[in-house]
């Protein structure tokens, strides 16, 4: 059995939680447990590597300090780093156990936000400890705290040692309704290289340079007067038109610079679509000229853009991705 544990602390000496996974560590150790831990704080420049570390967890211990608020900054670019790089098939078998001490008001509401995320990260949380503590040598110093300790750990190890199964939580429910799936289709292998790449601050730098140049290109070559590529909207739509039975809506989107709005209607095997006004459309969309003409040169899609803040919408949000499905930009 591998546990791993990824500490979020500072890694001050008095840290209480620290004391706490010593003594998880321990016991996990006594009962022949292979225990490896990662204190974030040493790996603040490659923290989004890290997510590859749980491909060889059967389950993981995430501990944190609330010093003054929340589960803190490392720990929360290492969760990050687990939706954006880790492989969510393995990370869905994982157990996590949250350890989070307090030297303020707040360890329960941080022990609580350490299970959501897991469990919306599709993985399998287990009881945990919490608790607020003064100072470190008071937990050091009480058998019996000592002793809650010890049993959670041993309830850790029976629970990833017998695959105990939950009940299903709506974290999950929520996360297969409204949280979106990474457009980009990497595999493990390819999510593994990314994350090494954004770890690595020189080469982050030179790609915000060459988006910077290319981006300064762009605006020179609108400011000359050329024509642009998708000057004519509708027929780029139409073009780009794949026929879906079932799916059928009509959008309103305003264009920054059109006078006119774009209409866009779908009836399921066909589209119209062109300039003008429409009374109670599906979509109401409000987007800047540059984003629309990345989403029909195939660098965005209409959901992406909504996600990222870049688009404004009204409506039903179905109907959007819909719109991306029956749309193949090229």
């Amino acid at each position: 059995m591998n546990i791993a544990i990824y500490y979020g602390g500072r890694g001050i000496i008095d840290d209480p939680t620290l004391t706490a996974i010593g003594k998880i560590q321990s016991v996990l150790e006594e009962l022949r447990v292979n225990v490896t831990r990662y204190n974030l704080y040493e790996y603040k420049n490659t923290i989004p590597t890290l997510a590859q570390t749980l491909n060889d967890a059967d389950g993981i211990i995430l501990a944190s300090t609330v010093e003054w608020y929340g589960i803190g900054g490392n720990m929360l670019q290492f969760l990050d780093a687990c939706w954006q790089f880790a492989d969510k098939e393995k990370l869905a078998n994982i157990y996590m156990m949250p350890v989070v001490m307090s030297r303020t008001y707040g360890e329960r509401e941080a022990k609580l936000d350490l299970d959501v995320a897991w469990e919306i990260l599709g993985g399998k949380p287990c009881s945990g400890v919490c608790g607020y503590i003064e100072n470190a040598v008071d937990l050091e110093l009480n058998s019996n705290y000592l002793e809650l300790i010890e049993k959670k750990a041993e309830n850790l190890y029976r629970t990833v040692n017998q695959h105990l199964v939950s009940l299903p939580a709506s974290n999950k429910i929520i996360k297969q309704k409204v949280a979106l799936p990474r457009t980009d289709n990497l595999s493990p292998e390819e999510s593994a290289q990314l994350s090494k790449y954004v770890s690595d601050e020189a080469y982050v730098q030179t790609q915000k340079q060459d988006i910077q140049e290319l981006a300064d290109i762009f605006r020179s070559q609108m400011a000359s007067g050329e024509k642009g590529a998708y000057e004519d909207y509708p027929d780029a739509v139409k073009k780009a038109f794949v026929p879906k039975a079932g799916i059928a809506g009509s959008y309103l989107i305003k264009i920054e610079g059109k006078p006119e709005s774009l209409i866009i209607k779908l009836t399921g095997v066909g589209i119209d679509c062109g300039y003008g006004t429409l009374e109670k459309p599906d979509i109401v969309m409000d987007v800047a000229k540059q984003v629309f003409e990345d989403i029909l040169a195939g660098r965005n899609s209409f959901q992406h853009a909504f996600m990222s803040d870049s688009m404004k919408m009204k409506g039903d949000f179905r109907l959007l991705r819909a719109l991306d499905e029956v749309l193949n930009f090229k």
